[in-house]
């Protein structure tokens, strides 16, 4: 179960409270393009509309080899979860200061699935000690080994 795209910024940018496999409404182009790892995450986000999980903002670039039928880059897709998972999600997100992220694409039984998380955004001295933190134990390691 290896990723196909990540959104290395939601982990630097958010703390993850919670994580959550949702699938996604795909075409066949889009499907081949992200099996060559062309898309990003960045910046995109998770709404719920008429009972619905959307995801917004997601880019996954047009297949190289398509044709009058390639798919829009940057389109809404609707996200597959049972109604509990929504309404739970949903009432979540409605928390000050939580919102619902992306955290990868990935294969799963060749179906392309999402991880979704729900994340509150990290404060940016909570960022500058991670990135401390995160320099200290690579020091350590690079100690160890040598």
């Amino acid at each position: 179960m290896s990723d196909l795209v990540t959104n290395r910024k939601a982990l630097h940018d958010y703390e993850i409270l919670e994580t959550v496999e949702a699938g996604i409404v795909l075409v066949g182009t889009e499907v081949k393009s992200l099996r060559e790892h062309h898309g990003s995450l960045t910046d995109a986000f998770v709404v719920f509309e008429d009972g619905e999980a959307i995801l917004i903002s997601s880019s996954i670039t047009p297949y190289r080899f398509g044709n009058i039928h390639n798919h829009e880059e940057r389109r809404k897709r609707k996200l597959l979860l049972h109604k509990k998972e929504i309404f739970s999600l949903r009432r979540q997100r409605e928390e000050k200061g939580l919102t619902i992220v992306p955290l990868a694409f990935y294969l799963k039984k060749g179906n392309v699935k999402v991880r979704l998380a729900v994340v509150r955004g990290k404060k940016q001295h909570d960022k500058r000690a991670a990135t401390k933190e995160r320099d200290v134990k690579r020091e350590i390691d690079r100690a160890m080994k040598g």
